[in-house]
């Protein structure tokens, strides 16, 4: 009788063992992408917006909503190429550079706006141009002091 309760609660331990094992994979770990190399060419494009386009500033740049907001319209239209977290993957460069992050409000507005079409980046006109400047907003947030640069509203 001794050995079967010693089986059994052997047995337990085994299951509960297995049954933390379990739980702590289920963790929402993402698996680690590795994003493409530091190309500087990939973010030429932000040069080619034309002046008007780069002198606009953000109608959004004092609306203390519209970061979370464009958070979401980031996780909904952005992360899948851009990272959860903007850091880039093999499809999509990343947008914490300083290329992006020093880039006017009306730059990242225009290339979103546009697109990158030979990059494969789409274009979002079809978006309302009220979230296009919350996804820029979202975008400046993630550079820090950067994103201070982005309240001074340019004038044509």
């Amino acid at each position: 009788m001794k050995s079967i309760v010693a089986a059994l609660a052997v047995c337990a331990s085994l299951l509960a063992v297995s049954v933390v094992l379990a739980q702590s994979g289920n963790t929402e770990q993402r698996p680690v992408v590795k994003a493409p190399k530091y190309d500087p060419a990939i973010y030429a494009e932000l040069q080619k917006a034309p002046e008007k386009a780069r002198n606009r500033g953000n109608p959004l740049a004092n609306d203390p909503d519209a970061v979370a907001a464009g958070a979401l319209l980031f996780r909904q239209h952005c992360a899948e190429c851009h990272g959860h977290a903007a850091e880039g993957s093999p499809k999509a460069p990343s947008l914490l550079v300083p290329e992006v992050q020093e880039a006017a409000p009306g730059t990242l507005f225009w290339v979103i706006t546009n697109g990158v079409v030979r990059r494969k980046m789409p274009v979002w006109s079809k978006l309302p141009e009220p979230q296009r400047w919350q996804l820029v907003r979202y975008i400046k947030s993630l550079g820090g002091s950067a994103a201070a640069a982005e309240s001074v509203i340019r004038k044509p």
